[in-house]
This record gives structure tokens, sequence and C-alpha cells, in this order.
């Protein structure tokens, strides 16, 4: 008994809507061994159990009914989304071609004319639920497809991401001795700084202590008075009026430098930041120059040609990166001295920044792989291959390109350009 409940529950509900009492007896009683069986004798029943939950698998309609007749009903049942995948088989005594060509063009899946063979009428129910079964297979593929891909999607933005991170703590990693160098520096000249002040400040507190003592004689004595101006030439109080200022200032700007270069360093690590907005990309590569400085002042000379150019819709944390992967590339392709160009300019649609140099070039046959994932012509430990790639997928995602030039001995250009508009992020990423 329970396997006979289970398959009950699995067979397929057939509705039969018919105004004539006869035909829904003798379609039921022939399908009833087969199916699970819905009667309604108006069109308004009809809509109402096709409707209804769970709903019909397949619907054998007739036409002419009073009221609401089989065109209209099906109308209905095609409008609804509830009901619009239900296959519908017009079962009418209406032979002419107009109207079967009306019922099909309606959303009919078939168009039986009566009298008619039972026997056939069940093969051809048997056909359309064969193809819906299919049609809900289908369905339920392409859902759970959609599900995958947006899954493995999602799992390739967070790989990405970790690559993006990983490249960037790589570069950083590379500049970390210089970024050091640079913050030491200005940091070794405020302390030298504060330990002159500290001097000066004893000085100026040794003749405050002595005019403080005068001060207690009444009146001052020639003599007092003489020894508190040689105290104060001693002291060159005069000098440090001067001195003072020029050192707290001094000092500001080191500070100020420290600072400047520690924000570059956030902005540009900073992983999280993934927000469209407008951005500067002047500002960007001044930024991205004030953290790879010392990789390249001492045997290049940056040159920069900027252009007019509007503030654009990008991730400028990612774009920074690129500038920084291009200029590094651009001074290690520099063996002694030479000079590294910085243009920018723009069109209509686009903006472009060309990074330039005068170094080594790059030989012909490697131009075409430049973009590989891992391929380097770099020493061991000066790279990790992955530079370009990483750039050429970001200016991808900002809807732009990255065009190259180079000749062996003359140095090479890379002009990066970039649509001042975001792009449709749904098709870019």
């Amino acid at each position: 008994m329970e396997l006979d409940k289970q398959s009950a529950e699995h067979q397929a509900t057939i509705l039969l809507v018919d105004d004539e009492s006869i035909n829904l007896s003798i379609f039921g009683q022939f399908l009833t061994p087969h199916y699970q069986v819905l009667v309604a004798t108006n069109g308004e029943r009809a809509l109402q159990l096709a409707g209804s939950r769970p709903k019909p698998d397949l619907i054998l309609l007739d036409v002419m009914m009073p009221g609401m007749d089989g065109y209209q009903v099906i109308g209905h049942l095609k409008a609804d989304p509830n009901t619009l995948d239900i296959p519908v088989i017009f079962v009418t005594a209406l032979s002419s071609d107009l109207e079967e060509e009306r019922g099909l063009l309606l959303g009919a899946v078939d168009y039986i004319y009566k009298p008619c063979h039972l026997s056939i009428l069940l093969a051809r129910i048997k056909t359309q639920l064969e193809l819906k079964n299919a049609r809900d297979w289908l369905k339920d593929q392409n859902a759970y497809l959609e599900t995958e891909v947006q899954r493995r999607y999602l799992e390739n933005q967070a790989v990405h991401l970790q690559l993006l991170q990983s490249e960037k703590l790589a570069a950083i990693g590379q500049l970390a001795a210089g970024i050091a160098h640079e913050i030491n520096n200005p940091i070794g000249f405020v302390n030298s700084n504060l330990n002159t002040l500290s001097g000066y400040l004893r000085d100026i507190f040794c003749v405050l202590d002595a005019w403080g003592a005068a001060l207690n004689e009444n009146p001052i004595s020639i003599e007092t008075q003489q020894n508190l101006r040689e105290l104060k030439q001693t002291k060159q109080l005069d000098y440090l009026r001067g001195d003072i200022p020029e050192l707290i200032a001094e000092s500001r700007e080191g500070l100020s430098r420290v600072r400047d270069i520690i924000q570059d360093l956030k902005d540009f690590a900073h992983v999280d930041k993934n927000d469209w907005e407008l951005g500067d990309l002047h500002k960007g590569l001044d930024s991205t120059l004030n953290i790879i400085s010392n990789e390249l002042k001492y045997h290049c000379t940056v040159h920069r040609q900027y252009g007019e150019i509007p503030q654009i819709s990008c991730i400028l944390s990612q774009l920074n990166q690129v500038f920084m992967n291009l200029l590094i590339n651009a001074a290690h392709a520099i063996e002694t001295k030479g000079d590294i160009h910085i243009r920018t300019g723009c069109t209509e649609q686009e903006v472009w920044v060309e990074i330039s140099d005068n170094g080594k070039g790059i030989a012909p046959e490697n131009l075409s792989r430049l973009f590989e994932p891992f391929f380097t012509t770099k020493p061991v430990g000066k790279g990790t291959g992955l530079g370009l790639s990483i750039s050429q997928n970001i200016v991808r995602k900002h809807g732009g390109r990255i065009e190259v030039a180079s000749e062996l001995g003359q140095g090479s250009r890379f002009r990066v350009w970039l649509p001042i508009q975001a792009p449709n992020l749904s098709s870019s990423e």
C-alpha cells in the first residue's frame, strides 16, 4: 500500500476542461488509471484550478464553452507567470485550419479534433508530458548552472583579490629597504633638530634664570647689567631667534614627508578599497612616485609632462598598482643612468597615461608574452612575473587597454588608455 501511495504522489495531474459532462466522463474514466484527473466545466473554474497548488501538469481544454471560451482561458493562462509553463492541448469539435492555427498561435502545444481515438489522445498527452519534464529538467539545470557560475565567479573574484594583494605586498616588500630609507632620512634630521632645540632651550633658560636673579636686585647694578649682556652674547640669543623657527619648519616638513609616505603606503596596500569613484590620475601618479622615490632617484630622472585631463570613474588604488608596476619596470630597464617620462592626455571619451624610458628595451620575441602570468625577463628575485599580467587585468576591468612599443637599446613605451566613464560592471568583471 505504501508503494502505491508513493506512486500516486508522483503521478502527473491532468486538468479536463469541458462544458459537456459526457466528455468529462469519457476522458476522465480513460485517463484515471494513468494520471490524477481534475475536472472543470467552465473557464473560470479552470483558471482557479490551474492557479492552485499543486498546479496541473497538463490541461485538456475545450474551445466552445459558454461564458469564457477556450481561447480566452489560454490567454489568461499564458499571461500569468504561475501558469505560463503549463502545456495546453485543445480538444475541440472545431476542425477548421484557421481555428487550429489560432489555438497554436495562442500557445497551445497540440490541437486534437473531436471525436478522437483515446489511444492517440493518451500518446499525445504522454509526449507532451515528456517534453514538459525535459523542459523542467533543463530549467532546473539552468538554475543550477547559473548558481554554479555565480559561485565560481565569486571564487574567482576572491582569488583575484588575493593575487592582487599578494602582488601589492610583493612590490612593497621589494621596495621595503628604499621606503625605510625614505622614512629614516626625515626622521633622522627631525631627531637631530630636536637635540639642537634641546640645547637651545637650555641656553634660553640659562639667560632667563639670570634675568630672573637680576630682577631681585633693586636697582640692577651696572655689573649685573654687563654680565647679562655678555651672557646674551655668549648664548647667541639673536642667532637662536632666527634659527629656532627654521628648525621647527624643517622638522614639520620632515614629519609631513613621513606622514605622506605612510598614507601613500596605506592607500596603496588597501585591499578592501574597491569602490568606484571619481579619481585624479595625476594625484595617483604622484602618490606612487612618492612610494618608489628611492627606487628611482639615484639613477633615473623622472620628467612629468601632465596634460589637462578630467577625473575618471575608477578604483584609483588599483590603477596606482598599474603605475607602480610600469614605473618599476622602467627603472629596472635603465642599467646605469637614464630618463623616465610620464605623459598624460585625453580624447573626448578616454584618458591616457604614458610611461616611457630610454633603457635597454624589450626583445621582439618577448613582446607578445609580456602579459603572460609568471613570464619575466628579470633575474631571479627581481620580480614575480605577475606585475604586467595583473596590470592588464586591472586595466581591462576598467574598460581600457595597454599599448606597448619597444626597441632594443632604445627603450620602451607603455600607454594605458582608460574610459572617462565607468564601464558596465556586469560585463566587464
